[in-house]
């Protein structure tokens, strides 16, 4: 598709004219109501789950865009919720790993902490979803547990030394350039 995402909005939300048009590259305005729009991403979240052992916890998309393909849990934010909320939630609900559990907690070595973020454009329902994806840390103890089926839109959960990372497994660009940072800066970890 490639092509800027107000560019399919044809209609005033406000008043419902077919009168929104550019007002330049980063918002749309109605030429009836005055009403203007500035189209910004949409916030997602990534979370990088390591263990002991330096492997990573691997989830494998059940669901397009790049089924099949490897990919880091994590997901969109909700209306009304933080990232961080955003990253324990989708951590649990792929996962079943609940941070907020205290038999959990005793197995957390280093706690969730933010690490940078990437742009990503998420192909959905025929739609580009702009969004910036902010990556998450946390290390664990012990992710042996979690390997096999995986829940909500994960088919499968693998654990895969750190080292041996490929980001061409990885189908979603955004994720893909994290695996990178991650594999040329392994301190980024630590």
């Amino acid at each position: 598709m490639n092509t800027h995402p107000l560019s399919q909005f044809k209609y005033c939300p406000r008043c419902g004219k077919h009168t929104f048009v550019a007002r330049n590259v980063k918002a749309n305005h109605c030429e009836s109501c005055g009403f203007v729009y500035y189209f910004n991403p949409s916030s997602a979240c990534a979370l990088i789950v390591t263990d002991e052992q330096d492997r990573l916890l691997v989830a494998i998309r059940a669901n397009d865009p790049a089924r099949g393909s490897y990919d880091l849990p994590g997901g969109f934010v909700d209306l009304h919720e933080t990232v961080e909320e955003a990253a324990i939630r989708e951590l649990y609900e792929e996962t079943g790993i609940d941070l907020n559990a205290s038999e959990i907690q005793a197995q957390i070595i280093t706690p969730l902490h933010y690490l940078f973020s990437e742009p990503n454009i998420y192909p959905y329902s025929g739609f580009e979803v702009h969004t910036t994806d902010l990556i998450f840390h946390v290390k664990m103890k012990d992710l042996s547990p979690y390997v096999g089926k995986g829940r909500d839109d994960v088919s499968e959960l693998l654990l895969i030394p750190i080292a041996e990372l490929n980001p061409k497994d990885f189908g979603l660009e955004s994720i893909s350039k994290v695996i990178t940072k991650v594999s040329r800066q392994p301190d980024l970890l630590k």
